[in-house]
């Protein structure tokens, strides 16, 4: 929504007084629209949490992965090709195997499956380092039940170039299942999801915003799937999206296989964000925390966003956009949140104008835009707006994730808010508003018109 000005707005709307009554605590499963709550309830009550294999009085196996054995309580690293050769590069990438001395889940945590996605790469490379895995340490073999396997980097061809696609010109996350004799990219999708995800009780997959944009932490979880559901809270930051993943992503295959699966979302491509990294690592551990892979109590936020829709900002006007707000920011209907301006008509702008009270999980961060582009992903709140006002950054008005400053307070379950922001995602997914890259045309014409979420 905009609004055409000769000169420089005044301002912003005075934000509305919030709503002194206090949203009840209610349950995940009653906290979204009634279909997806029923979808469920019917899978929690065929789900159940123990498994056999974990049973602390056998004592732990060893653990195989690749051909390679890892004895409990060490930790080795892995060569892992992701294509099958004889000749040529078979694309080697290091995969961390860190076995406890006791049985417990599998959980294997992935990054870089578009090359230009630095946030799980750092994450995950410094989880393998030995500040975490050696003595006494969050990740010491010795201390831990189950495994966790570490796999930095799956496209590396793309982290050499930084570019998001395979030298195919295609989508890691578009091909899973993948084939044996696909694709070059749906060839290491196969080997991916057969030789490193399968097998694994819980993926959790570390990705950023795709170019031009900058994500706020969030994560992405098929709520509706239990062990999904379990380990989407777990994560224990504000932010919820409740979708079940776009076709040939890793997370909705392996949800096939049963295995609970979670996207991470936090800052942009090309950049090591450190918050979000930060936080990325506060929420890996609370999940391993969660599951009694390593000891401690997992934290929890003070309230939970539970999200199955959203609302899109636009440009209405073509120019260089100016915006006041980025990822988190906190506002009120009929605030002014960016201004357009044409180079080639300096005395003229236009307001660009939020078209509800919400919260910013995505803005962009390229300045040209023409009618209809983008330029913010609100979730709207109609409900808890006083709680989250109270996890605004005073001086930016910007939520603090969990995480960011530091280990958060430890609280009970029942100690948190879930806030329900109910609706359907605009064009099936999350992010299927977002104007999409601009491909050389060697990709341009193996890029999926049918996309549904660009960042996931």
């Amino acid at each position: 929504m905009a609004k055409m000005v000769d000169e420089k707005s005044s301002g912003t709307k005075k934000p509305k007084k919030a709503s002194s009554k206090k949203s009840k605590t209610l349950k995940v499963s009653n906290q979204i629209p009634a279909k997806r709550r029923r979808e469920i309830e019917k899978a929690l009550d065929a789900h159940s949490h123990s498994r056999p294999e974990w049973d602390r009085l056998t004592g732990a196996k060893q653990h195989r992965f690749f051909g390679k054995r890892i004895k409990p309580g060490t930790l080795r690293r892995v060569d892992f090709p992701l294509l099958e050769t004889k000749l040529g590069d078979p694309w080697s990438t290091p995969v961390t195997v860190i076995h406890g001395t006791r049985p417990g889940p599998t959980i294997t945590i992935t990054g870089g499956v578009h090359g230009d996605e630095m946030v799980g790469q750092v994450v995950c490379s410094l989880l393998s380092q030995s500040v975490f895995t050696g003595p006494g340490r969050p990740l010491d073999p010795e201390l831990m039940a189950g495994t966790v396997r570490l796999a930095p980097v799956l496209n590396p061809p793309g982290l050499a170039r930084q570019r998001r696609y395979f030298p195919d010109g295609r989508d890691l996350n578009r091909e899973f299942p993948g084939s044996e004799s696909g694709s070059t990219t749906g060839r290491v999708a196969f080997r991916v999801l057969n030789e490193l995800v399968n097998g694994s009780d819980f993926l959790l997959d570390l990705h950023t915003a795709a170019s031009g944009r900058d994500n706020l932490p969030q994560v992405r979880a098929n709520l509706a799937h239990p062990p999904s559901n379990r380990v989407a809270r777990a994560f224990g930051i504000e932010v919820i999206l409740d979708s079940r993943g776009p076709k040939g992503s890793m997370r909705r295959e392996a949800q096939k296989l049963g295995i609970g699966s979670l996207t991470y979302e936090g800052g942009g491509a090309n950049l090591a964000d450190h918050e979000a990294v930060q936080i990325a690592i506060h929420g890996v551990l609370n999940v391993m925390r969660s599951l009694h892979i390593i000891p401690g109590h997992a934290a929890r936020p003070k309230f939970r966003l539970l999200a199955s829709g959203s609302t899109w900002v636009r440009a209405d006007e073509g120019g260089l956009v100016d915006l006041f707000v980025g990822r988190g920011s906190y506002v009120e209907a009929g605030e002014v949140i960016g201004r357009i301006v044409d180079p080639q008509r300096p005395h003229e702008s236009a307001d660009i104008i939020s078209p509800s009270r919400g919260l910013f999980i995505c803005t962009a961060n390229n300045p040209i835009v023409s009618p209809g582009t983008p330029v913010g992903h609100l979730l709207p709140i109609t409900r808890g707006s006083r709680l989250i006002r109270k996890g605004l950054d005073k001086k930016t008005n910007r939520l603090i994730v969990s995480g960011s400053k530091g280990e958060p307070v430890w609280r009970e379950e029942f100690e948190v808010e879930d806030i329900s922001i109910d609706g359907e995602w605009s064009g099936g997914g999350v992010d299927a508003e977002w104007q999409r890259d601009w491909p050389e045309s060697s990709e341009r014409e193996h890029v999926e018109a049918s996309e549904e979420e660009d960042a996931d």
